[in-house]
């Protein structure tokens, strides 16, 4: 009964301090003269998003939020990718038994993961874009093919331009084939899965999921006639900017790289340990049946350390999101840089922040409801 009672006078003492706080923000707010409400949402920014030609002063907070969503979101799933693939081969390499590799990989973990990210993001920043070797735009260096034209690369201090595809008349007739090869795939997977079940031949189901979808592909070129052509990047007339291809500026460059790197280091030391903690004999065993390095990693060692390594990676993934907001020092325009310069213009802060907080939860709930569900599934394979 006194656990209870315990119990009741803390809630009750957590809610009358939030209330008592609650009604101090409203009463400072109302003292002010500082809506309460979420209608700054519809008015002007009164600011420009640097490197987006789409906004413009006139359009409302709730698109510049839209924006830095985009912005963050990009920057995290870049250098999700980057920090992943590079940490696992260099956790693989800190195991290697050539004595020069295995101390390149332990030397770069011991660097990267003893300096702070904001540090790594700064040098990027500033040391390889704003005062490092790249021209400035009015004078940038344009590489194109041999014999041709067209530019494939076209590098400054503060963007760089990449060819791209650019849309034709018939691109929706092919995303919907595309659609329609993405089902069949699912389903051919399915199938072979279901045939190796049965049977306990290999079931490919990677090839022949593959090559299901790459056939509606196909047919969706051939069908929808215009489809793609290639938009290649040249410097506008003015000198100032790059048209055509698509850009990637110094601040997205400086944040995806600099906590790719930097959080690799982190999953390096993940993969090592995990890979360390597979018993002995299982490598044995799969040396002893004349597997190659890669077979012994591929089909023995690696499913057996991912059971290990995937709760401690869901935590760097998060830590890598949350660290996107470091990209304010370089004027990345992410979510938390541009609620900054939204307050900074009078838009209330409470608000502001409230929103801001509500993002990085949706972004962190999201990436751990999709790594939970993978690392459940490799513990069900286990059962």
């Amino acid at each position: 009964m006194l656990r209870v009672v315990v119990q009741v006078f803390a809630v009750v003492a957590v809610a009358g301090l939030l209330f008592w706080l609650f009604n101090n923000l409203v009463n400072n707010l109302d003292r002010l003269n500082i809506n309460t409400d979420f209608g700054f949402l519809w008015r002007p920014t009164q600011f420009q998003i640097p490197f987006d030609e789409g906004f413009n002063p006139r359009s409302p907070v709730w698109q510049m939020v839209m924006v830095g969503v985009k912005n963050t979101f990009l920057a995290a799933f870049f250098g999700i990718i980057l920090a992943s693939v590079l940490g696992l081969i260099v956790g693989i390499s800190r195991l290697s038994s050539n004595w020069l590799v295995a101390r390149v990989a332990t030397a770069y973990v011991e660097t990267l993961r003893n300096i702070p990210p904001l540090v790594v993001i700064i040098f990027f920043g500033f040391a390889l874009f704003t005062f490092g070797p790249f021209p400035v735009v009015s004078e940038a260096q344009q590489i194109s093919f041999f014999g041709s034209d067209n530019n494939f690369l076209i590098l400054s201090n503060t963007v760089w331009g990449f060819p791209s595809l650019s849309a034709g008349d018939g691109v929706g007739v092919f995303w919907m084939f595309a659609a329609a090869g993405i089902a069949a795939g699912a389903a051919v997977v399915w199938w072979r899965t279901r045939v190796a079940e049965r049977t306990g031949r290999p079931h490919r189901r990677v090839l022949f999921g593959f090559g299901a979808f790459l056939a509606f592909i196909a047919v969706g070129f051939a069908v929808g006639g215009d489809v793609f052509s290639w938009s290649w990047p040249a410097l506008a007339p003015t000198a100032r900017t790059i048209v055509g291809g698509f850009e990637m500026n110094y601040g997205f460059i400086s944040v995806t790289v600099a906590l790719g790197l930097y959080t690799a280091s982190h999953i390096a030391e993940i993969v090592r340990g995990s890979i360390l903690s597979v018993p002995k004999g299982q490598t044995e065993a799969a040396s002893a049946i004349a597997l190659t390095t890669f077979q012994r990693y591929r089909f023995v060692v690696l499913p057996q350390a991912f059971k290990v390594a995937v709760p401690p990676f869901i935590n760097q993934c998060l830590n890598l999101v949350k660290n996107t907001s470091l990209g304010v020092v370089v004027a990345y325009a992410e979510i938390t840089a541009l609620t900054q310069t939204s307050i900074g213009n009078g838009r209330p802060a409470p608000q502001s922040i409230l929103i801001l907080m509500g993002v990085y939860l949706a972004f962190s709930l999201t990436i751990s409801l999709v790594l939970n569900l993978y690392n459940r599934r490799l513990q069900m394979v286990e059962r």
